[in-house]
């Protein structure tokens, strides 16, 4: 018998994937959303929502672009299903925890509006935008790579706040991936607006790893140590403020070591500390300082871990798989024209959101399959490399390749359009809601 070729395999797992994609998710509309899934990454450099319809592999008219959103059907239960599928079961899998903004200041017509904090250099690293929240649970497949892959991506409503749908998230994770956990280390690292009690709280029975960043500020406390026998038992020990030095106990862990990257990194772990806010969630605490050999070192990165027992180093090493999320969200957004669109629902725009989200999945499969075709002035990347705007170049002789589940159009005449004598009525205007501290 043969050797199975890794590319047939491959190829044959994309063409599965696209089938599944067209039969079990687009339950409505199925033929004109998957042709919007196909023109979207072979369209580039397009201004209008609209544009889609201009690419070759979208055989229909213009319209049929808003009416695939529009009047499409989604089953959101088995795409998240079908994703976690998609990850390899490996001996460790880090996943991240990441938010992000949809802007919509100039839709008024648009339920559920909110002020959401947006990160932007102009304005000293951050500003206000009206718009939707969304929540990210992506799987990193390297740290230092340009992928971030969505398995769980959901606008936050104005009813709930970043941590309490993060939460939701990870405990899905969790569910749809319990097969796995007894043989793969599953970690969840995330940024500092999940670094505190309410989100690891509720979270610290679950069989994932927490790994999240927290402020420097902070304050906790040691466990209270043995009952004196005198008096209501202590609940809170000895104090450890993040900026006293003094405070600081000796640590469980101590390592020093040289990184390319990072230059001399000292690396503390402390165990047995909690918030003051909720003494019954214990967890450990990491102080990360970075390129120590300089006369200014920058300030050290603080970090909070529920979980096994693990090197102080090797849970650093884990939270560097939270840098690619955001290059992704900014190229989902730039590349794959995630918010371009300006839609009269922000239903629609979640099922936009899972078509992009699609796309992404789609060139991730695609990449041992396209070789790299860079522009004039880019220099060559290798074949095991690829960035998601390589892949993107070359995807079109793969999607000629293997063609399209999807059905051709069949005319139907003309609409009727308006019916005369009917009145039009102005859309309701709702206010922007503001929301408390999330």
């Amino acid at each position: 018998m043969s050797n199975p070729n890794p590319i047939q395999e491959q190829l044959n797992k994309l063409i599965e994937f696209r089938q599944a994609v067209h039969q079990f998710f687009l339950t409505g509309q199925s033929d004109a959303q998957f042709e919007v899934i196909d023109a979207l990454l072979l369209q580039r450099g397009i201004t209008s929502f609209a544009e889609l319809s201009l690419s070759p592999v979208f055989r229909r008219r213009w319209p049929s672009v808003y009416a695939a959103l529009e009047d499409g059907k989604q089953n959101i239960d088995w795409l998240r299903r079908q994703l976690c599928v998609q990850v390899p079961t490996k001996e460790r899998l880090i996943f991240s925890l990441d938010g992000t903004a949809w802007p919509r200041p100039a839709a008024p017509t648009l339920s559920d509006r909110q002020y959401v904090y947006s990160p932007t250099p102009a304005i000293d690293g951050g500003s206000i935008v009206v718009g939707y929240p969304y929540s990210i649970l992506a799987w990193v497949a390297e740290a230092g790579s340009s992928w971030a892959l969505p398995l769980d991506i959901e606008r936050i409503s104005s009813q709930q706040t970043a941590v309490e749908m993060g939460i939701t998230q990870v405990k899905r994770l969790c569910e749809l991936r319990a097969d796995q956990l007894a043989d793969c280390q599953h970690i969840v690292v995330a940024d500092g607006k999940y670094g505190n009690h309410r989100f690891l709280g509720p979270l610290r029975s679950q069989d994932c790893g927490l790994l999240v960043r927290m402020r420097r500020d902070r304050v906790l406390y040691d466990s209270p140590g043995e009952y004196s026998g005198h008096g209501r038992p202590r609940v809170h020990g000895e104090r450890f403020a993040f900026d006293e030095p003094d405070t600081w106990k000796k640590p469980a862990q101590l390592v020093d070591l040289e990184h390319p990257k990072w230059g001399t990194v000292k690396v503390r772990l402390w165990h047995g500390l909690h918030a003051r806010e909720d003494a019954s969630t214990v967890f450990s605490v990491l102080c990360i300082e970075t390129h120590l050999e300089r006369d200014h070192p920058p300030q050290p990165l603080w970090l909070g871990w529920i979980g096994p027992d693990l090197p102080a180093d090797e849970l650093w090493r884990c939270y560097q798989h939270r840098w690619p999320v955001e290059p992704s969200i900014r190229w989902r957004k730039q590349q794959l024209h995630w918010t371009l669109p300006q839609f009269h629902q922000p239903q629609v725009g979640d099922r936009w959101t899972h078509l992009v989200t699609l796309a992404q999945w789609m060139l991730y499969l695609a990449r041992p399959l396209v070789a790299d075709q860079p522009l004039p002035w880019q220099p060559v990347q290798q074949s095991t490399q690829l960035t998601p705007g390589r892949v993107q170049l070359g995807l079109g002789a793969v999607f000629a390749r293997i063609g399209t589940p999807a059905a051709p159009p069949q005319p139907r005449g003309k609409s009727p359009g308006w019916l005369k004598g009917r009145k039009r009525s102005q859309p309701i205007r709702h206010p922007v809601v503001k929301k408390g501290p999330t």
